[in-house]
């Protein structure tokens, strides 16, 4: 209706009934549907003549490589979480797409422009991560509310057994460390038994090895230091047999009832199911990528480790006698969701398009961000400000990104990649990186000049395959702006790193000042006019989540005058924008415009 012919949507998560209040498009006939079939359904039944299509699938996979994100003018953005929005935010800028990144929260939304290397990027302000902590030991040993018993299921028994190991666990408080040193030990002890377990994963008898461990083991352990149950309700131990004797026959753990609260026996069958589940896809990931240490990490939106964080939570409620919750219930404590409402998600997505409708008409000079900030002291609620310049010292925008194409990923080494871009010097395709260079990917470190144990491993054993980034950093001129290549496939039978056109020139990088993170030159942060902007209208993106919840800046009350303390408080996931060049584009058409819609 607003003039885009094509549509993409990406949308990993079916309709759940906690989604039919937060918009206008799903009805309760849907529930269980995927959300970007039906609402790409609903488009059509507004515009026939639009080429609309949807997606089931994670925006991550590897399928959705930089050529898939490059086949499109624009990308919509309305993720639910930081990671995601990190990956779209660096497809986006090894692809030179612009990106409308977008979000709601309750009363709170969002919404600004991407463009690589003329506005800042969703990196380049820190975004501070806001996590309630909780002291170890009452996690670990005297739970006394049920989010005790969720971060423990959450943030302990799940990252122990499926995902990356440590001893300091994330939303855990250890700052009594030395006054409880004997027993901090002793919950040590208890990590690596649990990751003992790990042999175990994949047989008949993996499920009731961890329950034994920790709802009969850890508990009779804490039973028997007596001294700390003089004033609390001690726990009960549970019985793997006696359990699943209770288990009734019509229970289905595949399909649990999200909003009702599951009897006792129920929660186990659903441990049981899901701790399988989970210990089969992470074996799968052991045998698939052999190169990276295989994990999962919690998400709320899979079921798998959703039904297990519940279950455990509840089971350990019950142990100690703490109020259970719902599925539904849980789901928001675990991923510390707020509301959606409705309306806020229909006045950003106005703004969303109205964004669009810039970028695409070669109009960014006239691009904004805007602030939805529902005040009884404010005369409207809608503020906006000038997109920012790039943060000259940012870690992911200022690079210079291109692409490396491979045409056998499993028969090309990191040595032969190497190789070729050793090769390129003196060229036009000069990395101008010198000889000695890192080669890292993610927080993975791959390569440097005392490092070479995996030049010789193919690149698919390193798990290094289209859709994947790796950066290389001069480790001979610290002011060298590192590269970024983004692996593709190619039909070529060599070798190509390719993308120089479009690569700015950046200036060297600033030193770091005891001051805070470096400023821009001018004190000017409305981005420049685009007198020569041409945007391809062939394709553009949206990406989308089941929940709202906005990339709101943490800076939005000091930057917004009037605000009401109540909002000046709450402290949201910001929202930026992320910039690199765009590669040149032939001329706006008015019958090619593409839209995609990503989750």
């Amino acid at each position: 209706m607003s003039g885009f012919h094509h549509i993409h949507a990406v949308d990993l998560d079916t309709i759940d009934l906690s989604n039919l209040n937060r918009q206008f498009l799903f009805r309760r006939k849907h529930i269980k549907q995927p959300k970007a079939r039906v609402a790409i359904q609903a488009i059509r039944e507004f515009c026939p003549q639009t080429d609309a299509t949807a997606q089931q699938a994670n925006i991550k996979e590897p399928a959705f490589d930089v050529d898939w994100f490059g086949g499109f003018d624009l990308v919509l953005n309305a993720l639910d979480n930081l990671d995601a929005r990190r990956h779209v935010n660096a497809m986006c800028l090894a692809a030179g797409v612009p990106l409308v990144e977008s979000g709601t929260a309750g009363y709170l939304g969002q919404v600004t422009v991407i463009h690589g290397g003329r506005t800042e990027c969703f990196e380049c302000q820190p975004k501070p991560a806001e996590r309630k902590t909780y002291p170890v030991c009452t996690i670990r040993s005297t739970p006394s509310a049920p989010i005790h018993c969720i971060v423990w299921a959450k943030d302990y028994l799940f990252a122990q057994l499926f995902g990356e190991r440590a001893e300091s666990d994330e939303g855990m408080d250890a700052q009594e460390a030395a006054e409880n040193s004997k027993e901090l030990e002793q919950l040590r002890q208890e990590s690596r038994a649990l990751a003992q377990l790990a042999a175990a994963m994949g047989t008949d008898d993996f499920a009731r090895q961890v329950f034994d461990k920790v709802f009969s083991s850890d508990i009779a352990r804490l039973l028997s230091m007596s001294d700390m149950w003089k004033q609390r309700r001690p726990p009960t131990q549970l019985d793997f047999a006696d359990m699943r004797r209770q288990v009734r026959a019509e229970f289905d753990p595949r399909h649990p009832d999200d909003h009702a609260l599951l009897p006792i026996e129920d929660s186990f069958a659903l441990f049981v199911h899901s701790a399988e589940q989970l210990a089969q896809r992470l074996l799968h990931m052991r045998q698939t990528e052999s190169a990276a240490p295989a994990a999962l990490a919690f998400d709320k939106d899979d079921d798998d480790a959703l039904s297990f964080v519940a279950a455990t939570a509840n089971l350990r409620s019950h142990a100690f006698g703490i109020e259970q919750k719902s599925i539904f219930t849980i789901k928001a404590m675990a991923g510390n969701i707020i509301p959606a409402i409705a309306t806020t998600n229909a006045i950003v997505a106005g703004m969303m398009v109205v964004q669009a409708i810039l970028v695409l008409s070669r109009r960014i000079s006239e691009c904004h961000t805007a602030y939805v900030a529902y005040s009884s002291k404010r005369p409207r609620c809608i503020v906006r400000e000038p997109l920012a310049k790039p943060n000259p010292a940012c870690p992911v925008c200022r690079r210079r990104y291109l692409t490396l194409r491979v045409p056998d990923c499993a028969n090309t080494t990191l040595g032969d990649v190497l190789d070729h871009i050793r090769a390129l010097a003196g060229s036009d395709s000069d990395l101008k990186l010198g000889e000695d260079i890192s080669v890292v990917e993610g927080r993975r470190m791959l390569f440097d000049p005392d490092f070479d144990d995996n030049l010789a491993k193919p690149l698919q054993d390193l798990g290094l395959v289209p859709g994947k980034m790796i950066t290389l950093t001069s480790e001979d001129d610290s002011d060298v702006v590192p590269v970024i290549l983004s692996i593709a496939n190619t039909q070529h039978g060599s070798l190509l790193v390719e993308g120089f056109d479009s690569v700015p020139e950046f200036a060297p990088l600033p030193k770091p000042s005891s001051d805070g993170p470096a400023e821009s030159e001018s004190d000017d942060d409305a981005v420049v006019a685009d007198d020569q902007l041409v945007v391809d209208t062939s394709g553009a993106i949206v990406l989308d989540d089941d929940h709202d919840a906005a990339a709101v800046s943490p800076t939005f009350s000091s930057k917004v005058e009037g605000i009401s303390d109540e909002l000046s408080k709450r402290k949201l996931d910001e929202i930026s924008t992320h910039p690199e060049s765009t590669p040149k584009r032939r001329a706006l058409s008015d019958d090619d415009d593409d839209i995609i819609a990503l989750d």
